[in-house]
């Protein structure tokens, strides 16, 4: 508590400052040598970033620390994620990959083999890993939209079909790839596979899309894959994608607070120096109501993020919670890149500046992790049915 307000845990503000410093004085000087849609930095630059983040306890924020990682929980998750978004290709590549790429947390529940083999390695190579769930006939409703199915045969899983949308799957070192080894429809009948490299089979196609970093399409064709590289049992797949999904909005939306936080903060510096019409941008009240709602909007959306990772902490049911921040955040993100898009005029839209990029990949965040129709679906079917009411 700060005079009667809740306040963070004084060894958050600690590493959120810690993160802030990094992201300004290393991540950003690396980034500004990078071309602009740029999704990676070059080895020399990054190798340096990615040690000094190891010794400041900031690798792999979201893995447990008996695996290597930082192992903070989902608040001090979303603390460093709103930090590490703030950089121009930080949407999609938090900190400029300094921080290491956390695999997806299904894996910790896998085997003491399959975390030996697959999870620890990863963080401690700063492997990349990718999840395909989403397919040709659909992603938001996996239950009934995943198709790829998953024949046993003896020692070994053959796989058939396709997967779409998948992020980071042309430099994975391997993925979690989720297909029906059931009836169709049936949750209970999806299972999880780890997918270990380029195995025979499996070709992948990158997709164009509006943002720099392009997912990829991925086709199996008799992909074999070993009983030993199930995740779980049979049938268990849709419970670990969920595990997945939920408990990634919270950074998820964190993330994109951050992008339209450091998108306020340059308009703000943008309309006290511009002039026009005979004043600064900062006198005239057109520009003063977008900032003031902006700085609102953003306001409410982080509370709501910090209160799905409270409800986390206490053990509450997270699910509703982690929609509603995810919708609330991604949508607002959308709205204050718009305003300062506006604010700057033309130089809004110029590759000088970080925001257009932001403006095209702030345009995704509201269909990645589930699209705001959906959730906004469930929320009313909780509450309707009589659940998730404070």
């Amino acid at each position: 508590m700060n005079n009667g307000a809740w306040a963070l845990p004084e060894e958050l503000k600690m590493l959120r400052d810690t993160a802030r410093r990094f992201m300004q004085n290393d991540v950003k000087p690396a980034e500004d040598r990078a071309p602009h849609d740029a999704c990676e930095l070059p080895v020399a630059d990054l190798a340096p970033l990615q040690k000094k983040a190891r010794d400041l306890g900031l690798w792999c924020y979201r893995t447990p620390t008996e695996y290597g990682g930082a192992g903070l929980d989902l608040l001090g998750q979303a603390v460093i994620a709103e930090e590490a978004s703030k950089c121009r290709m930080g949407a999609y590549i938090p900190a400029c990959g300094a921080f290491g790429a956390d695999p997806p947390n299904a894996i910790w529940l896998g085997n003491r083999d399959q975390i030996e083999r697959f999870g620890i390695p990863a963080v401690e190579r700063g492997q990349k890993v990718f999840v395909a769930i989403s397919e040709p006939s659909g992603g938001a409703d996996p239950a009934r939209g995943i198709r790829t199915r998953a024949e046993r045969r003896g020692d070994r899983y053959v796989l058939n079909g396709s997967k779409m949308w998948i992020s980071g799957a042309g430099s994975a070192d391997w993925g979690l790839l989720f297909a029906r080894t059931g009836a169709q429809g049936e949750r209970g009948g999806i299972t999880c596979f780890i997918i270990d490299g380029n195995p025979k089979g499996l070709t992948k196609r990158r997709i164009g899309v509006i943002r720099a970093w392009s997912p990829y399409e991925l086709h199996l064709e008799d992909v074999e894959v070993p009983v030993e590289n199930r995740l779980g049992e049979e049938g268990q797949g849709f419970q670990l994608c969920e595990k997945w999904l939920v408990e990634g909005r919270v950074p998820y939306a964190a993330a994109c607070v951050g992008i339209a936080q450091a998108a306020l903060e340059l308009a703000m510096d943008w309309a006290r120096q511009r002039e026009a019409f005979g004043s600064k941008l900062a006198d005239k009240q057109a520009i003063q109501w977008m900032i003031a709602d902006s700085e609102m909007e953003l306001r409410a959306a982080r509370l709501l993020v910090w209160q799905a990772a409270w409800t986390a902490a206490l053990g509450g049911d997270l699910k509703t919670d982690a929609s509603v921040a995810k919708v609330v955040a991604t949508e607002t993100a959308g709205r204050v890149v718009d305003r300062c898009v506006q604010i700057f005029g033309g130089l809004g839209v110029a590759q000088e500046m970080p925001l257009e990029r932001w403006y095209r990949e702030m345009r995704i965040k509201r269909i990645g992790e589930g699209p705001s129709e959906v959730h906004r679906m469930v929320l009313a079917r909780t509450l309707l049915g009589g659940k998730g009411r404070r």
